[in-house]
């Protein structure tokens, strides 16, 4: 299995903004030239960053609110659709393709496919002037059967990757059997606590049911997110630590009215969503069932009309 991450596409597009926006990339799908002059306006718009405006000729302003539309636009041109033809006409084995902005994993069959996708992508990046990520572009073996092949060839566990705010790990069930685990990448993790406790800090004096309003919606949108099988406890832990947070910036208010664990557990208890589970396991998830016509549907199937011919 492939991991593998082009740099910001914004960086790398050679082409001047107005050029990129004329481009048939956007007007094979965009037949309104309105559209296109307002978005050629707005490349050219620059970005604002601590009261510095930065205006550039090319690509598009890291940070800004239309670079990872254009980013997709550029890569489904450039990425998506030669994948899916390289996938139906050189790949000896399956080929699973994922792609989200400009985070790519893809899963090989076999690893002669896999060496041979990435050094023609290579080649395919350079001719639009993009490049792939030195340290994160690499083949890993991964799957189903990566632990008794690495096994038998003397060699450790299977590697991990990050995608998307989760590190994937191959694991086995309570059955033995082959299972997916994803779990909240540390740094993400540590980096959402550092910026709750700075929080917390300027907001210490405020009441304490204003702080559980804003407690609870922060952990509410991190469970919103992360919230998938296997990776209840990292929200165990997490809601344990904003606790812990919670207490010190209490308990700093005043050196008089110290807040005990038993207390700020019944706070915590009032006021933070408790740890759950909230996004269905992957073949659940994907199990699609189409309604089929029953005699009481509300929409009645199609039937050829008599004398339709004559």
């Amino acid at each position: 299995m492939a991991e593998i991450k082009s740099e910001s596409v914004a960086d790398f597009m050679s082409e001047s903004v107005a050029d990129f926006a004329r481009n048939t990339y956007l007007e094979h799908r965009i037949g309104d030239k309105r559209i296109i002059h307002l978005i050629q306006k707005w490349l050219k718009a620059g970005v604002l960053d601590d009261g510095t405006l930065t205006v550039s000729e090319e690509g598009t302003g890291q940070g800004s609110v239309i670079s990872p539309l254009l980013a997709n636009v550029y890569l489904h041109y450039v990425f998506d659709l030669w994948a899916e033809r390289w996938r139906q006409r050189e790949a000896v084995s399956t080929v699973v393709i994922t792609r989200y902005a400009d985070d790519l994993v893809i899963g090989f069959e076999r690893r002669a496919d896999a060496i041979r996708f990435l050094a023609m992508m290579r080649k395919r990046f350079e001719k639009f002037a993009l490049s792939l990520h030195p340290e994160k572009t690499r083949l890993i073996e991964f799957g189903r059967f990566a632990v008794e092949d690495r096994k038998r060839q003397g060699l450790g566990k299977p590697e991990t990757f990050n995608f998307l705010g989760f590190t994937l790990i191959c694991a086995q069930s309570r059955r033995g059997a082959f299972l997916l685990t994803r779990k909240t990448r540390r740094d993400r993790k540590r980096a959402k606590l550092r910026e709750i406790r700075d929080q917390l800090r300027r907001r210490r004096h405020h009441p304490i049911p204003d702080q559980g309003r804003w407690l609870q919606q922060v952990i509410r949108g991190f469970f919103n997110y992360h919230a998938v099988p296997t990776n209840a406890d990292t929200l165990v832990v997490f809601r344990k630590h904003v606790i812990r947070l919670w207490k010190r910036a209490l308990n700093r208010r005043s050196n008089r009215d110290k807040i005990s664990w038993d207390r700020i557990e019944k706070i915590a208890a009032d006021w933070l969503p408790d740890p759950m589970i909230l996004h269905p396991w992957p073949e659940e998830r994907f199990a699609v069932k189409h309604p089929r016509w029953k005699p009481d549907a509300r929409k009645s199937p199609v039937r050829f009309c008599a004398g339709g011919t004559g």
